[in-house]
C-alpha cells in the first residue's frame, strides 16, 4: 500500500453544501441562516465583540491592575512562636502544622525575625527573612530552605 492509494472510508467525506442556489435546492432564500438578525447578515462580528457592551480590554484599569486571584498567600511564623516550644528542636512544615502554628493545606511557610531565639534549633521551611536566618544561625541552629509548595 502506498500513500497515494489511501482513501477515506465510505461515508466519511461529504460534498460541500452549495447555498443560495434557489429554494428547490433546499438552501435558498436565507441559506440556512434562519430569518433576520445580526447573524443572518453577510458581515460577521469579531469573536471579541460583546454586543456593544464596553469591551473587556477597555473595562480593566490600565495602571496598577492587581491580579489577586493568582496571588500566593505565604504563612508566616515568628521566632517568638518557635521559642515558645522549649522542648522542640526540629521544626518542619509537618511539625509546625501539628503544633498549630500553620495551616497544613495553606501556602508556603516563611520564618520572620520577630522575637528572640536563644537555643539550637533546626528549621526546614520554604523561606526565611534575612534577619531570621541570621538569628537562627547565631544561636547555633540551622535554617534549611525547601522547594515552594504550590
Amino acid at each position: 500500500m502506498k500513500i497515494h492509494e489511501l482513501k477515506p472510508p465510505a461515508g466519511a467525506h461529504r460534498p460541500k453544501k452549495r447555498v443560495g442556489r434557489g429554494n428547490a435546492a433546499g438552501q435558498g432564500t436565507t441559506c440556512g441562516r434562519g430569518s433576520q438578525g445580526q447573524r443572518a447578515r453577510a458581515g460577521r462580528v469579531p469573536a471579541w465583540f460583546e454586543g456593544g457592551q464596553m469591551p473587556l480590554q477597555r473595562r480593566v484599569p490600565k495602571r496598577g491592575f492587581n491580579r489577586t486571584r493568582f496571588k500566593t498567600e505565604v504563612q508566616t511564623v515568628n521566632l517568638a512562636d518557635l521559642a515558645r516550644f522549649e522542648d522542640e528542636t526540629d521544626f518542619t512544615r509537618e511539625r509546625l502544622a501539628a503544633l498549630g502554628l500553620i495551616d497544613p493545606d495553606g501556602g508556603p511557610v516563611k520564618i520572620l525575625a520577630r522575637g528572640k531565639l536563644d537555643r539550637v534549633v533546626k528549621v526546614t521551611v520554604n523561606a526565611f527573612s534575612a534577619a531570621a536566618r541570621d538569628a537562627i544561625e547565631a544561636a547555633g541552629g540551622t535554617a534549611e530552605t525547601i522547594g515552594r509548595k504550590k
